[in-house]
């Protein structure tokens, strides 16, 4: 029976591989533990590996501990996959960061593939001045492309309108030569109604700003 450990995230396919490990060693205790290095992996050991049993023992836990850090190692281990996966040893393989090309000549041999990758961090993004700055020169087109441009970086509609309703508060308290206080008050009301709309089902957030956009 052959396991496979893999994924981008090395420290956290290790501790998947050896957390497995000790669950296996704990539910059979007379079996015997084999790990197997890079550098003192070859056919010979892990065939003595598959076939492994002893007087006091009928079962052996193996571990092939990252054969592919050796195109040489690695290579043994592809060519004996079917042997591999046949053993009635329990095979861990545990192999951090494999190329696609490997993943596939494996995954028709393994009982159970772990795989553990890095997740990615979005930036955080800052300030979106660029949006607010089309809104205070009444421009509803550039607006209207800088809402886009926001969705599409992965701003949520919500946040937009949280942004764009804060610049239109803010137009009212201090004033714009594009925007008289009467109609800074009219846009802040606009911008609550919008979601009033939205919030019926009659037109979608993100759909509703960009309409509100191009009416400016």
């Amino acid at each position: 029976m052959l396991y496979l450990f893999h994924g981008t995230d090395t420290l956290k396919v290790r501790a998947k591989a050896f957390q497995w490990i000790s669950a296996a060693r704990a539910k059979a205790p007379d079996a015997v533990y084999l790990r197997i290095e890079t550098t003192d992996l070859s056919r010979e050991t892990i065939s003595n590996a598959i076939s492994a049993q002893g007087l006091f023992y009928t079962k052996a836990l193996v571990l092939l501990d990252d054969p592919f850090a050796s195109t040489e190692s690695g290579e043994v281990v592809l060519e004996m996959l079917p042997e591999l996966a046949l053993s009635a040893n329990p095979i861990a393989l545990l192999a951090p960061k494999l190329t696609s090309a490997r993943i596939k000549k494996i995954e028709p041999h393994a009982e159970k593939i772990f795989e553990l990758n890095v997740v990615e961090k979005k930036a955080a993004r800052g300030f979106n001045s660029a949006l607010v700055n089309a809104l205070n020169s009444k421009d509803g087109k550039v607006l209207w492309k800088e809402i886009v441009k926001a969705e599409r970086s992965g701003d949520a509609p919500e946040l937009i309108h949280g942004l764009l309703h804060w610049k239109a508060r803010d137009l009212m308290q201090k004033g714009s030569r594009n925007w008289s206080a009467r109609e800074a008050r009219a846009l802040s009301r606009s911008l609550i109604e919008l979601v009033s709309e939205s919030r019926s089902g009659s037109l979608s957030l993100s759909l509703a700003l960009e309409r509100f956009a191009l009416s400016l």
